[in-house]
């Protein structure tokens, strides 16, 4: 038999039926298993314990049964920030409703980024543990004897620093102390020094008038031996003096004599005039037959007696 005569028989009509049926029915089972079979709620993720760890542990050593390790405190949990709280979550979007002209089954449409993550991503509770921080394994370690010594030693050494230093001060009392007496010597020195300098003074200022008393007595020694001197060479003179009679008046006559040693006269110059010639005459001629003139034994004295000035009066 030919195909088209299958074709155009009147029985492979309700066949083609029954397929379209059967084939609608099985698609809208599968739509509704994919509806209501699969579980489109989605449940928040569980929280986490994370153990952070600032550095490798060390191998841990054999404990020691003589010496008990020191407990370290365990670090305090860090505070964990709070997460922000998450976005609400959008409405679910409905499955599309099959369409029952069209014989395949229809597809699910697909989920954009953004909407899927807001679908995925559940509220986030805030997690009543805080993380932990890992605490560091308990080092047990055996007593270091060298260690040890050095401890030891080094308290040793610091026994001997505060002696050392207690003795450092000891000497610089000791110093400071000889310090003070030496400069109380000192100060005794100088007293003695300044008590035998003003002693000294007082002998130099009583020697200084000592002697200008005695160079004054001198002085007033010589002055008088002068005085002596000249008053006897003036009364010389005048015993040598023949007066011209009945002068008026006391006048008087002034003479400048040059002597020599020994008294010898060598010049007589009139230096004031008694305004009477004869007067004037009669002193000259006695000076010069006074001659030689009384010196004094001195030779010192002589030059109080190079240069005379001779004053002679009338009625003397």
């Amino acid at each position: 038999m030919s195909v088209s005569v299958l074709r155009n028989s009147s029985p492979s009509e309700p066949r083609i039926l029954l397929a379209g049926v059967l084939a609608l029915l099985v698609h809208l089972i599968f739509v509704a298993i994919m509806i209501f079979g699969l579980d489109w709620k989605d449940h928040p993720p569980e929280g986490m314990v994370v153990d952070i760890w600032t550095e490798l542990p060390k191998p841990i050593q054999e404990p020691v049964k003589t010496q008990p390790p020191p407990k370290q405190p365990k670090p305090a949990p860090e505070p964990v920030k709070p997460k922000p709280e998450p976005e609400p979550e959008p409405p679910k979007p409905e499955p599309p409703k099959p369409e029952p002209a069209k014989p395949d089954p229809v597809k699910p449409e697909p989920v954009k980024p953004a909407a899927q993550k807001a679908v995925v991503e559940p509220p986030v509770k805030k997690p009543d543990i805080a993380l932990k921080q890992k605490p560091e394994p308990i080092k047990e370690t055996k007593p270091d004897l060298e260690e040890q010594k050095k401890k030891e030693q080094e308290k040793i050494k610091e026994q001997e620093r505060l002696k050392d230093l207690e003795k450092q001060k000891e000497l610089e009392k000791q110093k400071e102390l000889e310090k003070q007496k030496e400069l109380q010597k000192q100060k005794e020195k100088d007293l003695a020094a300044q008590q035998q300098r003003e002693r000294e003074a007082k002998a130099q200022r009583e020697a200084d008038v000592q002697r200008a008393a005695q160079q004054a007595a001198a002085r007033n020694q010589v002055t008088n031996e002068i005085s002596k001197y000249k008053a006897l060479i003036l009364a010389k003179i005048k015993s040598r003096i023949v007066m011209p009679p009945d002068l008026p008046g006391n006048p008087v006559a002034e003479f400048n004599v040059t002597l020599l040693p020994g008294g010898d006269i060598l010049d007589v110059r009139l230096s004031k005039s008694s305004g009477h010639a004869a007067f004037d005459n009669a002193v000259e001629r006695a000076i010069f037959l006074s001659k030689p003139l009384p010196l004094p034994p001195d030779p010192a004295l002589f030059n109080e007696f190079r240069n005379l000035n001779i004053t002679v009066h009338y009625r003397e």
